[in-house]
């Protein structure tokens, strides 16, 4: 491999020839050998964005020449195609600020810059960085990572689930099933009323990640090193979050206390506790799934799921709900990095946090599986489900429960009765309030209906 010498501040390096990037990156490249974890690339295409803002802003305000903004944009433009994906090869694990990966995307500009004017025009730190700290970029770029990832990935994968569930009730309100509560028979319900639980679920906690991103439109740059702003000229950091918002659609401002933008994670712990509750509500909904497809002689059997391989490589024909396990595996991985991205809030210690780069990874982590999980399931799951009415309706007729229509007739201590009569001798609910006297057949026949039960 061929190499070119560039240096920075702590004097020259060995770069690989055919690489853009700089000193910096290739310093912490040998510095931080730690994991197979790299920056994620939407937290690449979001500096991307800022960096293009930047430059724009910097520009109008006179601090930037149109030839160098021109060749930023350009460069910028580049990054979000994807073409230059394998010129960001930093670790997650490295400085706490994320400054290397801020360095990484500032050199790569300014190397792509300048081989498309044909000379040196751009510096990583004097023009792609300009206005700008490592302290308050990162912060921006996770936010705008976090609510870009949402909107483009999370919340089109929830409607489709909400379609398919909104399907599946309007589908089955006619089919009685026993409920269940503690995993012990109850009453009867229909099963669309089980489905509108599952609805209601997503649809709930996909309302509450909307509302959760609030705290992240609000964007750190401005604050520069420490939050007083330093070296960013008035008006910069209004005018770069406008253009963000205005390339991105999407709403965000200038946080208004660059102090607590540096120092503080709260609005990602915010956020992520909404994909949490969302993670624990598909775990739920996941488990229900597959229970009730159990089976298929020897499970509860209420209902079936499509079969789609083997599942098991000595017991032949054996068919798992393996959609359903993939979904809970993506749901305890999302409260795991929720814990992670809590203790990393908390470590702000007097104006920067220092453990923004393991939140930021964890944060898209948990939105692109919930992403892609909640895709599978939905598709590969639900949008198969069917009801095995005659179990559900066996498991309707064989319950002990359905005697809760009887109390209002004959109290709830004779309701037990007749219950524990009915199990004990293995008969039925009629037989055993006959047998204690406690109805006619004329008045069971006329209290006991499960369909009006729901």
């Amino acid at each position: 491999m061929e190499y070119r010498i560039e240096h920075d501040t702590m004097g020259q390096i060995s770069v690989p020839a055919h690489r853009l990037w700089g000193a910096q990156t290739q310093r912490s490249l040998e510095n931080f050998p730690i994991g197979e974890e790299r920056m994620p690339l939407p937290l690449i295409g979001a500096f991307a964005v800022l960096k293009r803002a930047c430059a724009l802003s910097n520009h109008a305000l006179g601090r930037l020449d149109l030839t160098r903004k021109d060749l930023i944009l350009q460069a910028c433009e580049e990054i979000l195609a994807g073409t230059l994906a394998e010129e960001f090869p930093l670790s997650v694990w490295q400085t706490g600020s994320g400054t290397q990966s801020n360095m990484n995307l500032n050199e790569v500009i300014a190397g792509r810059g300048n081989q498309l004017a044909g000379e040196h025009l751009l510096h990583p730190n004097d023009h792609v960085n300009l206005s700008q700290s490592s302290n308050d970029t990162f912060p921006t770029a996770m936010h705008i990572a976090a609510v870009t990832e949402v909107h483009r990935r999370l919340l089109p994968s929830l409607e489709e689930m909400e379609a398919v569930l909104s399907r599946l009730e309007a589908e089955n309100r006619d089919v009685l099933k026993i409920g269940r509560t503690h995993l012990q028979d109850a009453v009867p319900m229909t099963f669309a009323q089980e489905i509108s639980g599952w609805l209601s679920m997503i649809a709930s906690t996909r309302q509450m990640i909307i509302q959760s991103l609030d705290g992240l439109y609000r964007l750190a740059l401005g604050g520069t090193a420490v939050g007083t702003g330093l070296n960013s000229p008035p008006g910069f950091a209004e005018a770069a979050t406008a253009e963000v918002a205005a390339f991105t659609g999407l709403p965000f401002t200038s946080a208004p206390n660059k102090f607590h933008a540096l120092s503080s994670k709260d609005a990602m712990v915010f956020s992520h506790g909404a994909l949490k509750a969302l993670a624990a509500n598909l775990m739920k909904i996941a488990n229900d799934v597959r229970w009730l497809s159990s089976g298929p002689r020897c499970g509860l059997g209420e209902i079936f799921i499509p079969e789609n391989e083997p599942g098991s490589s000595i017991m032949p024909g054996k068919v798992n709900p393996t959609q359903s396990e993939a979904l809970t595996m993506v749901a305890v991985q999302v409260m795991a990095n929720d814990t992670a991205i809590s203790l990393s809030a908390s470590q702000g210690n007097f104006q920067l946090n220092v453990f923004m780069p393991v939140c930021a990874y964890n944060f898209l982590q948990s939105v692109r599986l919930l992403s892609d999980a909640v895709g599978s399931f939905t598709q590969r799951c639900l949008v198969g489900i069917t009801p095995n009415r005659e179990k559900m309706r066996e498991n309707v007729d064989r319950s002990l429960m359905t005697v809760t229509a009887l109390t209002p007739h004959v109290g709830y201590e004779n309701g037990a009765k007749i219950a524990k009569l009915a199990y004990r001798e293995n008969i039925s609910l009629k037989e055993a309030a006959l047998s204690l006297g406690l109805m006619t057949a004329e008045e069971f026949d006329s209290a006991f209906r499960p369909e009006d039960m729901v």
